[in-house]
């Protein structure tokens, strides 16, 4: 009787090795779950990005303002009409580069 419950014991342990260890085990599947939330994550930060790249062309696309604000804000350009361009730096940031004004060549 004794030696029928260590060979039945033994199976038993044999039996579940796969099941926890074994290449589609309990452990390898917690892992993978754990691998699919953080691309999930990852997904969704891209998600939102690409949204929001898509309504910025769309938004270049559809009109001047957009193309306007754009270079006032990234390069500093002003109208010609007088206007003033002021820019707000955040602490230690360095000063932007400023290009001169062009000024038009004299034909003699």
């Amino acid at each position: 009787m004794r030696l029928l419950f260590i060979i039945l014991a033994l199976l038993t342990v044999i039996i579940q090795y796969p099941l926890w260890w074994g290449k589609g085990g309990w452990l390898r599947v917690q892992e993978l779950q754990r691998k699919i939330v953080a691309q999930q994550e990852t997904n969704d930060a891209l998600q939102a990005r690409n949204n929001a790249l898509q309504a910025e062309v769309l938004d270049l696309k559809s009109g001047k303002a957009a193309i306007e604000e754009r270079a006032r804000a990234e390069l500093g350009m002003i109208k010609d009409d007088g206007e003033i361009f002021v820019q707000l730096l955040k602490p230690n940031e360095q000063e932007p580069q400023v290009r001169p004004p062009k000024t038009p060549k004299k034909r003699n």
